[in-house]
């Protein structure tokens, strides 16, 4: 188990303390939600999560086949819906290395639907992915 204390800082901040290490992230409201977008939304923490958490696994997945894996990279976008505010959509974007096989691209996409980010969101959420 990991404790993490988030505590309210005032004008829609909030300051999120790792307990284990210290490490510290803070949030704001976004400009569509009336806040001043002056750091990460916590959706687009969700978002972070997400792409981080893909990256993590197909990277672990790359360490036992010994291959090299540097400079895959995700860019993720977040859609939000109203009524409710929620996440409606991530639409990601992921960049292979150039020398990576169709068959080795196939494999490791297999880690968007096991992460584990992935598998604790609501069925509602669309997830599209798009290769490059």
């Amino acid at each position: 188990m990991t404790t993490i204390t988030c505590t309210y800082t005032g004008d829609g901040e909030t300051k999120l303390v790792h307990g284990p290490t210290g490490s510290v992230l803070e949030t704001d409201l976004p400009p569509d939600n009336g806040g001043k977008g002056r750091r990460f939304s916590p959706t687009d923490l969700l978002a972070s999560a997400f792409a981080s958490c893909i990256l993590t696994i197909m990277g672990k997945m790359a360490a036992v086949r010994k291959e090299n894996f540097a400079g895959t990279h995700i860019s993720i976008d977040k859609v939000m819906a109203d009524k409710p505010r929620r996440v409606a959509e991530f639409v990601l974007d992921i960049t292979f290395p150039a020398h990576f096989t169709d068959e080795q691209k196939k494999l490791y996409l297999s880690a968007v639907n096991t992460c584990p980010v992935h598998q604790t969101l609501h069925p509602d959420v669309k997830v599209t992915v798009n290769v490059k």
